[in-house]
């Protein structure tokens, strides 16, 4: 495997990482993407940990090129008793196209994780896919007695993932997760955002979820 840096994201290079997390998500989910108006909405957002925003690098041709990114939200779960129990999110995580199915991702992953441990974060909630995130240690939130916000009891939550960060925390934990209000962005607005990028095409892909 090449070389690699995992460093914060700078300030002077923004929209360079938003336009990486447009190359890796386009197409994937919808046709075109939101998720680089996503990360360009929680950077400004009170739960954004800056500290968590990173970004990953290789060496090319003498020049650092940016790969991949991720970044992460404080977040909670309402307790059925009336507590709130304090963890964290993440996302969007990507790699771009050209070095994704080389292990860059997990090893991304691994690394904010560690960094949030050390930080003291306990536990992580979010929506994902278990084939991927399961290698590292994610598990269904429903194991662990937490819900999705708005989801009809007996649904499929099998996209809705957690992991503790220290052993324990969501033992005993009945209660309910939502995706912080950041995330929910609006499409027209994400629309004029990406008219700032290179034109790509939307297509209307087999696997799309929407």
């Amino acid at each position: 495997m090449k070389e690699y840096t995992i460093r914060n994201e700078r300030p002077e290079e923004r929209r360079d990482v938003e336009n990486l997390v447009r190359e890796s998500f386009w197409n994937v989910y919808r046709p075109g993407c939101l998720e680089h108006f996503v990360l360009h909405v929680l950077r400004n957002d009170p739960a954004f940990i800056p500290e968590l925003n990173l970004v990953m690098t290789l060496q090319d041709g003498g020049k650092e090129r940016l790969i991949g990114q991720v970044v992460c939200m404080k977040a909670e779960i309402r307790c059925d008793d009336g507590s709130i129990l304090p963890i964290m999110t993440l996302g969007p995580i990507g790699i771009h196209p050209d070095f994704q199915r080389q292990g860059f991702g997990k090893i991304l992953l691994d690394h904010v994780l560690q960094r949030a441990t050390e930080m003291g974060f306990c536990g992580v909630c979010f929506e994902g896919n278990i084939g991927f995130y399961g290698k590292s240690g994610f598990t269904y939130a429903a194991d662990f007695g937490i819900r999705y916000h708005g989801l009809p009891e007996g649904a499929d939550a099998s996209f809705f993932l957690a992991k503790e960060l220290r052993a324990g925390y969501f033992r005993n934990i009945r209660g309910e997760y939502a995706t912080p209000q950041a995330y929910f962005v609006d499409e027209s607005a994400a629309d004029a955002f990406d008219r700032d990028f290179t034109p790509k095409e939307k297509l209307r892909l087999p696997g799309q979820l929407w």
